[in-house]
């Protein structure tokens, strides 16, 4: 069965681009992708760097299963499929979202009844399903990690039922792709034992020797991926039940691919939740990450909840909007969606700025996004507030954040609400380390101090200041202004300078200009 892998390294697919003007990046987008194994309508919640997801519905039709024996798609999951998109373009309709945007893969390309297929799907349902080539598919799949990793740096790769894609990542762009017939699904004649390793190893093989240069991290796409990564979750006892930016390193990775192996489907069902045709495909892609893993050598290894369907969004995304900071763009909306006084979030971070003038880019740019999040669960109950906004924050489907990044978002939010630590969330925050939970406290306590000062609703004549040769923090208030400086203002604000170890001070001070 092995092949040549195919290469490309540039095109595009030819689908009509959206009308990016500010009405139609409000709309909501809908996304058909017709893989090998499932169908699935995506429907975006507008076009915006950071999408909402409004709707989301997956069919396991298995489409692609005995293709590699027959030629022909599978005449049962063709039927199946076909029900499918059926009601995916009624329900599209019924949300403002048509029309649909539907891309086909691997199986429907390769069966002698693909083309065929696609002029049935349009007689029966008017949908245009466009087949991408095996590069396209990869190119597509590695802007959907884009989408969530904007300084992604490696290389992708994309398993599905039929095949299996790589592509380069650095830069922001998508370097060269290769496509493969290393899907489960293609890959099961070869049975168990010595004719599928002898396959999986020729075929990884080939794509190393195409891509030979140094990848230091693997970004993982597709269902089967995924499902191996919840397993090694349950399998570490892993606190954050999040698949999105899941990091592993190989040696963990191929220690959770040899369990598979000797665990019964039944098990690996009741631990992730995955449907019984889902882990049939698994034990046999934990062998193709496997022989990744061996031939490649990572040295991280990290999953990626964003895939093809996110890349036809990431395709047709203007430049400038491609270059936003997805979490801060995920924040701002959400800021805008539920905050008491959305663009408080802002005025909040510049006053705090003074206070974390030493730390670097990445740690400001979580601070920021804190900030905009710090008042969007302000109608949860206040005895539960600050838990719902560790959850809103480490829970939330955000991209452009790692684990350790949604926890130190969820422990600053916890302190906005909480003086003390909770210890139902204890055993999440011990994935920060000590250094990263003494600043996320600081961040909280700033900001419970920092929006009690002016009550959130409008930008105050204050400063703060922070000396660190004399362990000084100043709060610079106006005559106009003094008088903010209530009871309950001063004791945060002294609850701010003991986390900082710092002595506090109010200084009354001339005007400050507009």
């Amino acid at each position: 069965m092995t092949s040549k892998p195919k290469k490309r390294t540039r095109g595009t697919l030819d689908l009509p681009l959206f009308q990016y003007s500010n009405k139609r990046r409000l709309e909501r987008l809908g996304v058909v992708d017709v893989g090998s194994n499932s169908v699935r309508l995506v429907v975006f919640d507008g076009a915006a760097r950071s999408p909402a997801y409004f709707f989301n519905e997956k069919i396991l039709c298995g489409l692609g299963a005995g293709v590699a024996e027959t030629g022909q798609l599978n005449p049962s999951g063709r039927e199946r499929a076909l029900n499918a998109l059926k009601r995916f373009v009624l329900l599209a309709e019924g949300m403002g979202a048509a029309p649909l945007y539907a891309v086909a893969t691997a199986a429907v390309r390769e069966a002698s009844d693909g083309a065929a297929f696609c002029a049935e799907v349009k007689a029966r349902t008017g949908l245009v399903l466009k087949v991408a080539s095996g590069p396209e598919e990869a190119r597509l799949s590695a802007q959907g990690v884009l989408l969530g990793w904007p300084d992604a740096k490696g290389l992708m790769c994309d398993i599905g039922g039929a095949s299996m894609e790589l592509a380069e990542l650095a830069k922001g762009r998508v370097g060269q792709t290769l496509t493969s017939p290393l899907g489960p699904l293609k890959l099961a004649p070869f049975g168990t034992d010595g004719p599928l390793e002898q396959e999986i190893r020729k075929g990884v093989a080939q794509l190393r020797q195409s891509l030979d240069s140094e990848y230091k991290t693997l970004f993982l796409v597709g269902g089967s991926w995924r499902a191996i990564a919840r397993l090694d979750m349950e399998r570490r006892s892993y606190p954050l039940k999040v698949l999105h930016e899941y990091a592993m390193t190989p040696g963990q990775l191929a220690d959770t691919a040899r369990w598979i192996a000797t665990q019964p489907i039944d098990r690996l069902r009741a631990m992730t939740g995955s449907s019984a045709a889902r882990m049939r495909l698994v034990p046999v892609a934990a062998r193709v990450l496997l022989e990744l893993i061996n031939q490649f050598a990572p040295e991280n290894i990290a999953t990626s909840s964003y895939g093809i369907r996110e890349g036809l969004l990431f395709e047709q995304m203007p430049k400038a909007l491609r270059k936003r900071d997805p979490l801060i763009e995920a924040c701002l909306y959400m800021e805008r969606a539920s905050a008491r006084n959305p663009g408080f979030g802002k005025v909040l971070y510049d006053f705090l700025k003074p206070l974390f003038k030493r730390e670097n880019s990445d740690r400001k740019r979580l601070i920021k996004a804190a900030c905009l999040l710090h008042d969007v669960t302000w109608r949860a109950h206040p005895d539960y507030r600050a838990e719902v906004c560790f959850d809103n924050a480490t829970r939330a489907n955000l991209g452009g954040l790692d684990h350790a990044g949604r926890v130190f978002l969820g422990a600053a939010l916890l302190y906005r609400y909480k003086n003390s630590q909770s210890a139902a969330f204890s055993e999440v925050i011990a994935l920060l380390s000590k250094d990263e939970q003494r600043l996320a406290e600081i961040v909280g306590k700033a900001m419970r101090f920092g929006a009690m000062l002016s009550g959130a609703s409008h930008r105050a004549d204050c400063a703060l200041k922070l000396g660190r040769k004399k362990n000084r923090l100043e709060l610079l208030l106006t005559d106009k202004t003094k008088d903010l400086f209530g009871e309950v203002v001063e004791t945060r604000f002294e609850s701010l300078a003991r986390a900082l170890n710092c002595t506090p001070a109010m200084r009354i001070v001339p005007d400050f200009p507009d």
